[in-house]
């Protein structure tokens, strides 16, 4: 793995350059919208993030680029990538032809929900889960997919070690409909001891959204979500 910038200042510019390119490149690729939408926690969001929307070969070149790079950056390292079913297969798998063609090749698995009875059989499909793994996702709302991931792997004899994620939305988390000062980015870091790398966070789109006369009048709308929800 590259290994990480000596010059911790240079390496935080770096990457916020990184995330104002990426939130441009998300909302000119109509995957980062504004409205009002209803998050799974029930919340009336002024935007909503749905990498689903990253539909054509074009844009999963970019955003695979995005990832690496990101990664690339943080300067985390790992032993196999791993695509926890559904947005997240496609997503480690053009990580992992992108960190190849940059000369970093990783091997990578996914998992399926239902497992297979015939052939090899089981849910996980791909290269055999061993070492330090990396979780591939698009964003974490609740932090359920990546505690389920993190199951998987330490059944398969191996150790959770990073996620990757393209949107921290540095919101509350919620447990048991009630909010709690903490996001799930968080409860991933701090609580299950996991590195997190995210090619963005709503701190960045709230600062593309002020210099940018395009899109400046959703700037109020969401800074004052992240004031009633966010977290630091």
């Amino acid at each position: 793995m590259v290994p990480p910038m000596s010059d911790p200042q240079a390496s935080r510019g770096d990457a916020d350059r990184l995330a104002g390119e990426f939130v441009q490149f998300a909302i000119e690729s109509d995957v980062l919208r504004f409205g009002r939408f209803q998050t799974k926690a029930g919340r009336l969001s002024p935007y909503f993030f749905n990498a689903g929307l990253f539909d054509d070969g074009a844009k999963m070149l970019r955003l695979a680029q995005f990832y690496a790079r990101a990664l690339l950056t943080s300067g985390i390292e790992f032993d196999v990538i791993f695509g926890p079913a559904y947005k997240g297969i496609p997503l480690g798998a053009v990580l992992a032809v992108e960190l190849a063609r940059l000369g970093v090749n990783k091997p990578f698995a996914y998992n399926r929900k239902e497992a297979k009875d015939h052939g090899e059989g089981g849910t996980l499909v791909g290269a055999p889960l061993a070492g330090r793994v990396l979780i591939v996702d698009d964003v974490m709302s609740a932090g359920t997919a990546v505690r389920q991931s993190i199951a998987l792997i330490r059944a398969a004899g191996a150790t959770p070690h990073a996620v990757a994620i393209a949107l921290d939305r540095q919101e509350k988390a919620t447990e048991d409909g009630r909010d709690v000062p903490w996001s799930a980015v968080d409860y991933v870091r701090d609580r299950l001891g996991l590195q997190v790398c995210s090619i963005a966070k709503l701190a960045h789109l709230l600062q593309y959204l002020q210099r940018t006369d395009e899109f400046s009048q959703h700037y109020e709308a969401v800074a004052a979500y992240r004031a009633q929800y966010g977290v630091d």
